[in-house]
């Protein structure tokens, strides 16, 4: 049983996860259609498996990195790279902030998993925490006016599937980090991930200059220390604690927009804000408990 000071550590190593997330996932709209959501993945997996390949060499343990449930790691990389593509595409063919409104949900659906599949206790705190975090990510969509033009059926509900393949991906990011090292998992979830990317990448191919090249394949070492991060987390805390601190993304996507796309917030964005961070300190006060 994680005392309260566990719960914060927990809480910092997943914010800090989602703020180097926040940036992976704008790579899209920083590459401004000049590449495919694929290839972008493809060549991002490249990237982290170089880098963590280059890690575990360094610490001599490749030997320590072989897994007797190889097919949790795999079952992880379809989630993780069917989630990645599906939240891209859906906001590639609907208004940003309703795909963002949509996928958020991914945070009260970890609890609901983490309850029926670890068996996690949630009490009334908790609850409560999940509800005022989940006011605040409304809030932030309505001042940004989600819902308000007209979205197809499918692009919602493409949506709505990357939000559930997220929270698949957290339960068995949860299982594995008991068992698993950080460098095993990732090593793993890298391979997989470029062997599931390949074929849907190669179909889609753009020539493209060196820099973006570059670029995408930086995403890697970042995609890994955000991995890192949230393994962290996900190995001190039950997911009725980390699963709703991922509402910050929209924080950190605000203060992207601010500081690179200059997209001022408005007053509903900043207390809306405020709520998410309540939620997220009332998680840090509860003791978990099985």
């Amino acid at each position: 049983m994680p005392p309260a000071s566990k719960n914060v550590e927990a809480i910092l190593w997943v914010l800090l996860s989602t703020a180097l997330f926040t940036v992976i996932f704008a790579a899209a709209k920083f590459a401004d259609g000049a590449i495919g959501t694929f290839q972008i993945l493809f060549l991002r997996y490249i990237g982290g498996f170089v880098t963590v390949a280059w890690l575990v060499m360094r610490s001599g343990c490749f030997s320590q990195c072989k897994s007797k449930v190889p097919l949790r790691h795999f079952m992880r990389a379809v989630f993780g790279c069917s989630a990645a593509a599906a939240i891209t595409w859906a906001t590639a063919h609907m208004p940003v902030a309703d795909a963002s409104a949509i996928g958020i949900l991914y945070g009260v659906i970890t609890v609901l998993l983490g309850v029926l599949f670890l068996k996690e206790h949630v009490g009334l705190r908790h609850w409560s925490a999940v509800a005022i975090s989940l006011a605040g990510a409304a809030l932030i969509m309505a001042a940004q006016g989600a819902f308000q033009s007209h979205i197809t059926a499918f692009p919602a509900m493409v949506a709505l599937l990357s939000a559930l393949l997220m929270a698949f991906e957290g339960l068995l990011i949860r299982t594995l980090s008991q068992t698993e090292s950080a460098l095993t998992m990732m090593l793993f979830v890298s391979g997989f991930g470029i062997l599931l990317l390949a074929v849907p990448a190669l179909m889609e191919w753009h020539n493209i200059g060196a820099t973006l090249v570059v670029g995408c394949f930086a995403l890697g070492p970042l995609s890994v220390a955000a991995q890192y991060c949230t393994i962290r987390g996900y190995r001190i805390a039950p997911l009725s604690v980390v699963g709703p601190v991922d509402y910050s993304w929209l924080i950190f996507a605000m203060i992207l927009g601010i500081a690179v796309f200059g997209e001022l917030p408005s007053v509903g964005a900043i207390t809306g804000s405020i709520l998410i961070v309540s939620g997220g300190l009332l998680l840090s006060t509860i003791r978990s408990q099985h």
